[in-house]
């Protein structure tokens, strides 16, 4: 088949993968029993195991997983002599957090200036469909092994396929592992995300007094522990550039690959006029070459309601994001450290730890990136670019411990602006043509390479 024919398969397929992506957003398969029945998830997975069966995969299958969630797991057969690939994606999403700030329903796929708008278009019901119109093109023209993965709690980070695969590494063996997850820089360039920011977050609690007081009668030698508290995060950034600032920790990494538009980087986050940017050196290095403290949450007391006390206690979840290079344990120890040592008064500080997940950097010096910069060259007309994610897969560490020997390729339909976890989350059909093409065409390239 040549690469026109295949082209043009995958052009008359697209009407079939906006049905497949409309009867995929329709299901709210948000892995939370709190907000939506588990059997929306369910429906999803079965959705998924009949959508893939029907493209020639077999033994596709529910497999439930340590955290109760259903994986969908099916294989085709290596040719002989040829490598297997796993195709990975997940068929849950995010929930649709503020339903007023949708401008169409947000389980309804609706089509508007060009794009799909939807929760999951992108992330990660889009990979689903892309993986479903490369196969459907193929048709019995697959020259790999396929092992395929759908996981139903990724967006929870509750570790399910994380701890299945732990258990069964040999359903998931595999020469080359394209985690579809990610996706490129922009609509047009075609991109593989090498590296992820790891995550070390914690509580820290602050008290100074046995219980509230009148700040009329005890203000001012009184310590405040919100005023303490408040103190020891300002601590954590620089205090005129914003830029993150922990003891201990190389806050000044840069960045080789695919840059960040400045402009593009303030409309993609929704940067008011007038507000800087924090940190300083590219918006690439901020994101993807040096750690990024966040303040997720305060306990204090509310505005509405508060008393005229002085506040005994108070308490803030932080979170720091940390690039390929910096263990995260290490810079968990680091931020508990400079938190303690930055508490004024002698307020007594206790810090909680919620969890740590390790940074990746995939190795792209190997046959899997050589054909993947071919089929992304033929597919875009340039070559195939490099791009850091601010996010954690935390499977990709569980995946490249458990298959030392394999390339991780992160790739996908996902681009700036899908808006992917907020509302009005969109994708690009051109991108789901694209993708699905470069798919198509790296399993050729991938097999022949092989066999040379």
């Amino acid at each position: 088949m040549t690469m026109s024919e295949l082209a043009s398969r995958i052009a008359a397929l697209m009407p079939r993968a906006h049905q497949d992506l409309t009867d995929l957003v329709a299901i709210p398969s948000v892995a939370d029993p709190r907000q939506y029945p588990p059997e929306e998830c369910h429906k999803a997975a079965q959705w998924v195991a009949d959508a893939f069966a029907g493209v020639g995969l077999r033994d596709v299958h529910l497999a439930e997983t340590p955290d109760g969630s259903h994986a969908v797991i099916g294989h085709r057969p290596p040719p002989p002599g040829a490598p297997t690939v796993l195709l990975y994606c997940h068929y849950d999403v995010q929930p649709p957090l503020d339903d007023a700030a949708w401008t169409t329903p947000p389980f309804t796929l609706t089509e508007r200036d060009g794009r799909w708008y939807g929760r999951g278009t992108a992330d990660c019901k889009g990979n689903i469909v892309m993986h479903l119109t490369a196969l459907r093109a193929l048709g019995e023209d697959i020259p790999v092994g396929l092992k395929f993965v759908a996981e139903g709690s990724e967006e929870q980070g509750t570790g399910g396929l994380e701890a299945y695969v732990v258990q069964h590494p040999e359903q998931f063996l595999a020469d080359a592992l394209l985690v579809c997850d990610t996706g490129n820089a922009e609509v047009g360039t075609g991109t593989a995300t090498i590296t992820l920011r790891g995550l070390a977050s914690l509580v820290v609690t602050v008290d100074t007094l046995g219980g509230e007081v009148h700040s009329g009668m005890f203000g001012g030698p009184a310590p405040d522990a919100l005023a303490a508290l408040i103190q020891m995060l300002a601590t954590l950034r620089d205090p005129k550039t914003g830029a993150t600032r922990i003891n201990g920790l190389d806050c000044h990494g840069t960045w080789a690959g695919v840059g960040y538009d400045e402009a593009q980087f303030r409309a993609d986050a929704g940067v008011l006029d007038g507000v800087q940017l924090t940190g300083t050196g590219t918006v690439a290095d901020r994101l993807w070459a040096r750690p990024a403290v966040t303040v997720l949450g305060v306990d204090c007391p509310p505005v509405v309601g508060s008393a005229a006390a002085v506040p005994p206690t108070a308490r803030a979840r932080v979170s720091l994001r940390v690039p390929p290079g910096t263990d995260a344990q290490a810079a968990l120890k680091a931020l508990t450290r400079h938190l303690t040592d930055a508490a004024p008064w002698g307020a007594r500080v206790t810090v909680e730890t919620e969890g740590t997940g390790s940074p990746f950097r995939a190795a792209t010096d190997g046959p899997a990136y050589t054909a993947l910069g071919k089929a992304m060259r033929q597919v875009y007309g340039k070559p195939l670019a490099f791009l850091g994610q601010g996010g954690s897969i935390p499977l990709c560490n569980v995946l490249a411990t458990t298959y030392p020997r394999a390339e991780i390729v992160l790739m996908g339909v996902e681009e700036p602006r899908c808006l992917i976890h907020a509302p009005n989350e969109s994708v690009d059909p051109s991108e789901i043509e694209r993708m699905a093409h470069v798919e198509a065409l790296f399993l050729h390239e991938y097999a022949a390479g092989q066999r040379r």
